[in-house]
C-alpha cells in the first residue's frame, strides 16, 4: 500500500472472459483478430464464444451504487505482506514471482506498477500484489477461486509462459469449505493467506494479465477516487459464481456486445472505464483471439488514465490522455478551457481527439483520432469506412453483424 498517494485509494479489478457452449456456427469467426489501427463493426452477440462477469453493486454502497461492474476493490495491506514469500517460496528467485518482464521502460510506468515497494516496507512487488488483490477481490464478491495447486509447482515453472488457456482449479473445494473461507476472507482479508496455506494452493498471477489504469476523476462517483490496475483474465470454461450479499446484489454473464447494448437500451448502468474496455474487447469474439492479444500485448506495459471531466453545450466531456485538451499537469486537477473547442461538435478534422461524451446517464460516445500506445486497441465502432483511423462510437440499439 502506498501512504504517499494524495488523492486515491490503490485497488485493482478482474476483466473475467469465460468460454460459453455455442453451436458449430456460432463458434466460426466474425471478423479477424483486432487491430489498433482502426475501427470495426460490433460483431453479433451470436458471434461471441466467451461471456464477461459483471457484477451489481448494492443501491447502499457509497461508490458508484447500482452500477455492473468488474470484480475487484481496494488493496488491503495482507496483499503486500512479506508471508506471501513463504507462499511462493518456489518462485521466490524469480523476477516478479515467474511474470512475464514488461517492456516498457521504468520511467513510464504508471505509478501503481513502478511504485518501489520495497521502500514502503514490502518486499512483494506491486505486479504481484495487485494481482493478488484482484483475485482476493474476485473470490470476495463473486465467490470465484483462481488458484493452481502447489502440486503443479513445477508444471508451472516449466510452462508459465506457454501461450494457452489456463486450467486452473476454479472453485474445486466443496459447496461447505469454499462458503467457509469465503466468510472469512470477508471478515478479515488476511485471511487469503492462510487459506492459501492450509488448502496448498497459490493464487494464479500468472492466469491474469495487464490491461491499464484509471484513476477516477476529480468530482465524480463521490469523493473516493481510486487508482484501479485493471487485469484480464480469460477461462476455459465459466466457473459457478454467487454474489457477496453485502455489496453485490446479483452477477451475469454475457457477451461485452449485450453489455453495451443493454447499457445504450437503458437496462443497466456501467461505468465509462467499462464501456470503454468491453467496447475494446469486441475486436475479439473468439476466447482464443481475445486470451493471446491480452497476453502478448501486457508485456508492452500500459498508460495510467485519468479523465478530465468537463460539461460542454449539456453534455459531459471526458477527456482521456492525447487529447489535444488534456491538461498538461498529470495530476489532472487543472481547469480547462473549452471556449475554442469547435471540434467538440464536429470532431471529424481534430487529428488529436480522445475523449468520451455522455449525453445522459446511459448514452455514451468515444472520439478517438489518436493511435493508442502500448500496442493495445481502439474500441470498436458502430460503422467505419475501410483503413479509416478516426473512430466516433455510438452504440445502436440493435447488434450490428460484421460481414
Amino acid at each position: 500500500m502506498n501512504p504517499n498517494l494524495k488523492h486515491w485509494k490503490e485497488a485493482a479489478t478482474l476483466i473475467l472472459a469465460a468460454g460459453r457452449r455455442l453451436g458449430a456456427d456460432s463458434l466460426r469467426a466474425g471478423c479477424p483478430p483486432g487491430s489498433s489501427h482502426g475501427p470495426t463493426h460490433h460483431p453479433h452477440k451470436s458471434r461471441f464464444d466467451y461471456d464477461v462477469l459483471l457484477l451489481k453493486r448494492s443501491r447502499k454502497s457509497g461508490f458508484m451504487p447500482n452500477a455492473h461492474v468488474f470484480p475487484g476493490g481496494v488493496v488491503d495491506s495482507s496483499d503486500f505482506s512479506s508471508e506471501w514469500l513463504e507462499v511462493f517460496r518456489s518462485f521466490r528467485d524469480f523476477p516478479n514471482f515467474g511474470l512475464r518482464s514488461v517492456k516498457q521502460p521504468p520511467e513510464t510506468r504508471p505509478p501503481i506498477f513502478a511504485t518501489d515497494r520495497l521502500k514502503l516496507g514490502s518486499p512483494v512487488p506491486g505486479e504481484v500484489a495487485f494481482r493478488i488483490c484482484a483475485l482476493r477481490e474476485t473470490f470476495e464478491e463473486a465467490g470465484v477461486l483462481l488458484v493452481v495447486s502447489k502440486r503443479d509447482e513445477k508444471r508451472l515453472l516449466e510452462n508459465a509462459c506457454a501461450d494457452q488457456l489456463p486450467q486452473s482449479k476454479v472453485n474445486e473445494l466443496c459447496r461447505a469449505e469454499l462458503t467457509k473461507w469465503r466468510a472469512r476472507v470477508n471478515q478479515n482479508p488476511s485471511s487469503f493467506i492462510q487459506m492459501c496455506r492450509e488448502l496448498q494452493v497459490l493464487p494464479n498471477i500468472w492466469a491474469i494479465h495487464e490491461w491499464g489504469n484509471w484513476l477516477t476523476p476529480r468530482a465524480r462517483y463521490g469523493a473516493t477516487r481510486f487508482d484501479t490496475a485493471f487485469f484480464i483474465c480469460c477461462l476455459q470454461e465459466a466457473p459457478h459464481a454467487l454474489q457477496d450479499q453485502r455489496e453485490i446484489e446479483s452477477f451475469q454473464w454475457s457477451t461485452p456486445s449485450e453489455i453495451l447494448q443493454s447499457s445504450q437500451a437503458q437496462e443497466l448502468w456501467i461505468a465509462p472505464p467499462q464501456f470503454y474496455e468491453l467496447s475494446r474487447m469486441c475486436h475479439f469474439p473468439l476466447l482464443n483471439d481475445l486470451h493471446s492479444f491480452a497476453r502478448q500485448r501486457a508485456t508492452e506495459g500500459c498508460e495510467q488514465w485519468l479523465p478530465v471531466v468537463l460539461s460542454k453545450d449539456e453534455h459531459i466531456i471526458s477527456l482521456l490522455p492525447g487529447d489535444r485538451l488534456y491538461p498538461p499537469n498529470a495530476s489532472g486537477e487543472t481547469d480547462v478551457d473549452t471556449s475554442t473547442d469547435s471540434q467538440l461538435n464536429d470532431p471529424q478534422e481534430d487529428p488529436a481527439l480522445h475523449r468520451m461524451v455522455l449525453s445522459d446517464t446511459y448514452t455514451t460516445a468515444v472520439q478517438i483520432t489518436i493511435t493508442p500506445k502500448y500496442k493495445h486497441l481502439l474500441p470498436v465502432v458502430e460503422t467505419a469506412k475501410p483503413h479509416d483511423t478516426k473512430s466516433q462510437l455510438r452504440l445502436a440499439p440493435t447488434p450490428i453483424v460484421s460481414s
